[in-house]
């Protein structure tokens, strides 16, 4: 009497079928039609697909994943470069200014321009500024005790931050420059140069524009661009 051939899902471990089958890689050459024969969940429904369909939609997937990575590496890229440029084009204003008045006019009109940053404040001590013909010129302004201190406690010990600013700190720090009606936002960065030289202001009604989570690597660099001009350009005292 012939005896029933034992079903494979009973005494075979798939665990152990699929540790041999990785250790035989090559177990299916020259055994293609049984590829076409297996079985495998469908990965968008509850059916079953063939092996081979289901390898070219994995592939599809992962051609698309990859397509996708490439394009927010070039968007990233073309950002950094459009980034470079606007830096390049503000620096180059910054070295070309005569005077400490013109830097502060450069310095506002390229933010204005390329950073979407309305207003700009620089505050200088009257140490620095004492020695020039003439008062200086909005968006510089002669820091004072009270300008001082406010600006020392919104960076709350730090070098440089973002931050809100109310409609009252906005008139104080930047009274050359039409306040909002509602809290703005703005980036103040210390000057220094060996010596505490005052501060720089950056300021927008969008109170998103700076957030307290950005960094501040920006404003760094061009604060201390600003700073080693100052020095440069002050005019020595009699």
């Amino acid at each position: 009497m012939t005896r029933a051939a034992p079903d494979p899902r009973k005494t075979l471990d798939p665990d152990r079928v699929a540790e041999w089958l990785a250790r035989h890689p090559d177990f299916f050459v020259g055994r293609e039609g049984l590829l076409q024969q297996l079985k495998v969940p469908h990965p968008e429904s509850r059916g079953a697909t063939s092996l081979l369909e289901r390898l070219v939609h994995d592939l599809r997937a992962r051609a698309e994943q990859a397509e996708w990575r490439l394009e927010q590496l070039l968007e990233s890229a073309r950002f950094n470069e459009g980034q470079y440029r606007r830096t390049r084009e503000l620096i180059l204003a910054l070295l070309e200014a005569e005077d400490n008045d013109a830097l502060g006019q450069a310095l506002a009109t390229q933010l204005a321009e390329h950073f979407h940053t309305p207003a700009v404040a620089l505050w200088c001590p009257a140490s620095l500024t004492d020695a020039e013909p003439r008062p200086p010129q909005a968006p510089r302004q002669v820091l004072d005790d009270h300008a001082g201190q406010r600006l020392a406690a919104l960076l709350d010990g730090r070098a440089s931050r973002c931050t809100r600013l109310t409609p009252t700190d906005w008139k104080r720090l930047l009274p050359h420059a039409t306040a909002p009606t509602q809290a703005g936002s703005c980036a103040v960065a210390r000057l220094t140069l060996g010596e505490p030289l005052g501060y720089l202001v950056l300021a927008s009604p969008d109170p998103d524009h700076f957030r307290a989570s950005m960094d501040t690597l920006f404003t760094d660099y061009v604060g201390e661009v600003v700073a080693r001009l100052l020095v440069r350009m002050a005019p020595a005292a009699p």
